[in-house]
């Protein structure tokens, strides 16, 4: 029975660092497991953000891109409720304004509406615009204009309320 009792003892001052070193080894473990997931994290964001840029590059090449931004003048009576665009009699766009959104337009934003491909040429882009004045008046606008797509990217901006005459303005870049 002496005999049973030191081998119990001497098996648990064994045992017990035993466990606490794997105990200790197993947060370390996890905490360098944490960080290499941390970091795999990081590369997939990174892989991610290329490809898109990629994606990008090949869905509109920079020879036939062509691409619309709504801008609104500042100062402007007229406030955009929602926007559609046709080029050569094809709906390419439309869109409905958030408060948020027409905020940040009154404020000098640029929304980027469209993006996509066009052949060199002359083309036709109609807009239709529904708003209202600051006096609450509903307003219907509608426009054509001629753009002429060369080789190279085409910039084109839709700048609104800048005129008394006309609420849509049209420039190429």
């Amino acid at each position: 029975m002496k005999n049973f009792r030191v081998i119990v003892a001497l098996s648990l001052l064994v045992f017990v660092p035993s466990i606490a070193l794997s105990e200790a080894l197993s947060r370390e473990q996890i905490k360098g497991l944490d960080e290499q997931v941390q970091d795999i994290k990081k590369d997939v964001l990174a892989i991610s953000a290329e490809l898109s840029l990629l994606e990008e590059k090949l869905l509109f090449p920079s020879n036939t891109q062509v691409s619309l931004f709504v801008s609104v003048a500042k100062n402007s009576q007229f406030i955009p409720d929602a926007v559609q665009i046709k080029i050569d009699d094809k709906s390419i766009a439309h869109h409905i304004y958030s408060f948020k959104e027409l905020g940040a337009l009154q404020n000098g934003g640029v929304q980027r509406i469209y993006t996509g491909n066009l052949k060199s040429g002359e083309h036709k882009l109609e807009l239709s615009v529904v708003g209202r004045q600051n006096n609450g008046e509903s307003q219907v606008e509608k426009g054509t204009f001629s753009i002429s797509k060369k080789v190279g990217a085409k910039l084109v901006e839709i700048h609104l309320g800048s005129t008394e005459t006309s609420l849509i303005e049209i420039k190429e870049r």
